[in-house]
């Protein structure tokens, strides 16, 4: 899973009204003028932020929120290990330059084994039924394969095949829920089919909101100073924020499509009508994390476990246990029964964890629950949802996303036609934007490589000073 993302600070902090500069001088006045302003702190921002200061253009970055991240948010202060309340994992570790540069920064990264177990009742489902699932799962996946292939786009759950019997509520929620956020109705065949393999999934211990913030250190940041308006035209641009305005050549905008679409940053001229209809096809599913901290291992899972149900309806969830060798577990719901859940507030989603947990191991698992916390991305202001996935027809409307709006640039993960809904396809589209832009202000020829930025890399420890008593580490 790709998923699903966050916890933002509240409202109020988030329209404060005095920046900090991220990696400059913190508390320093808001620079006027940059080559290139970027809207979004994601990883797209980050992403394009680094790609033009490696092509030494000025850039300022403004965030709406309190912190680096986006929907990547670690939360260290909660369970006193690192929990991602948004996206969890990258992909493709063969390509993806995340993974290097977290490894460069001195984080911890490895892969995680998907290898989901299948609870039927309380106990863990048999070879013989485990095959049947899998089979039932490659069955859809063909038929979704298939129905993509034909002259018009249809809902993946049109192409399901009618006789997966009691595999079919179980083989919806793993394709759509759990994959995009939405149920299979709400799906477009095209874009599910062509979305990139992500069989392969690699953790970041300390949090993948620890390594975007990283990520993000030496780049001018300010924070808690969302982008009001955006006056635009062919040759520049200039974004209203409640600490002043900025003025600068081009812009990149790494809002999600929800937020573009609910008009919370006002255009001026108007954004063409194209890219609005776009982002409202595609639209940000519901994806939202239960937070369970179970001390002492009481179920006896295993570090990492996932586990999901054979389930005959779409009240369901997965299960991610003993995150990083942890007692943290996480209770995922999607879909449109997550996202009703999530309307009902925080206490009704844990209700429900501990009722879901108990139904699969036993009463025990509420008993040994310690603590608690919930995601609820559908209400965050500056998110308003998990990760985009086309709806029916929708899937062109990705590369019509990204199509240059004067000198401004859209960047996020609705704008990559392989990689939506993942940090991986996110980071892509804020260096594609930022190699738009940097071209567009003169700042590159169309022949010329952009130059990378260089890599984050861990600081060089120090030989500690001596003192009497003091270990040597």
């Amino acid at each position: 899973m790709t998923m699903t993302r966050r916890h933002f600070l509240s409202a109020s902090a988030a329209l404060a009204t005095t920046p900090a500069l991220s990696g400059r001088s913190w508390g320093a006045p808001l620079p006027r003028e940059a080559d290139i302003v970027v809207i979004g702190a994601g990883a797209a921002g980050i992403a394009a932020a680094r790609r033009i200061m490696a092509a030494n253009r000025k850039v300022i970055v403004v965030e709406a929120t309190a912190q680096i991240g986006g929907r990547c948010l670690t939360d260290t202060a909660t369970f006193d290990v690192p929990f991602d309340r948004g996206a969890r994992w990258m992909n493709n570790p063969d390509t993806n330059p995340m993974i290097k540069l977290a490894r460069n920064a001195g984080l911890d990264v490895s892969a995680v084994p998907l290898a989901p177990k299948i609870r039927i009742g309380r106990r863990n489902a048999r070879a013989g039924e485990t095959e049947e699932f899998l089979a039932a799962l490659v069955r859809a996946n063909r038929a979704i394969d298939e129905a993509s292939r034909g002259r018009a786009d249809v809902a993946c759950a049109t192409a399901l095949p009618k006789d997966l019997g009691d595999w079919a509520a179980t083989a919806e929620f793993v394709l759509g829920a759990n994959f995009t956020g939405k149920d299979l109705k709400d799906i477009s065949a095209m874009d599910k089919a062509r979305a990139q393999e992500r069989n392969v999934v690699v953790a970041c211990r300390q949090g993948l909101g620890t390594l975007v913030s990283k990520l993000g250190e030496q780049i001018p940041v300010s924070l808690s100073t969302p982008a009001s308006r955006v006056s635009w035209s062919n040759r520049e641009v200039a974004v209203e924020t409640p600490a002043g305005k900025i003025a600068a050549r081009a812009a990149i905008i790494t809002v999600s499509s929800n937020v573009l679409n609910a008009g919370n940053i006002k255009f001026t001229p108007d954004i063409p009508k194209r890219q609005l209809e776009a982002a409202a096809r595609l639209s940000l599913g519901s994806y939202d994390h239960i937070a369970l901290q179970l001390p002492g291992n009481p179920l006896g899972l295993g570090r990492d476990d996932i586990f999901i149900e054979q389930s005959n309806s779409i009240r369901t969830a997965l299960l991610f246990a003993k995150i990083a060798g942890s007692s943290l577990c996480s209770i995922d719901v999607a879909g449109s029964f997550g996202r009703d859940l999530s309307a009902q507030g925080e206490k009704a989603m844990v209700a429900f964890a501990v009722e879901w947990m108990t139904k699969l191991f036993g009463s025990e698992a509420g008993a040994a629950i310690k603590k608690s916390s919930a995601t609820r991305w559908n209400s965050a202001p500056f998110a308003l949802g998990a990760m985009s996935s086309a709806a029916p027809n929708g899937q062109p409307s990705r590369k019509i996303l990204a199509e240059p709006v004067g000198c401004m640039f859209l960047a996020g993960e609705a704008t990559h036609e392989t990689l939506w809904g993942t940090v991986d396809g996110a980071w892509e589209s804020g260096e594609r934007a930022a190699d738009a832009a940097l071209r567009r202000i003169g700042a590159v020829r169309d022949s010329e490589p952009v130059a990378r930025p260089a890599p984050v890399t861990k600081p060089r420890r120090q030989a500690p000073r001596r003192s009497a008593g003091a270990p040597i580490n």
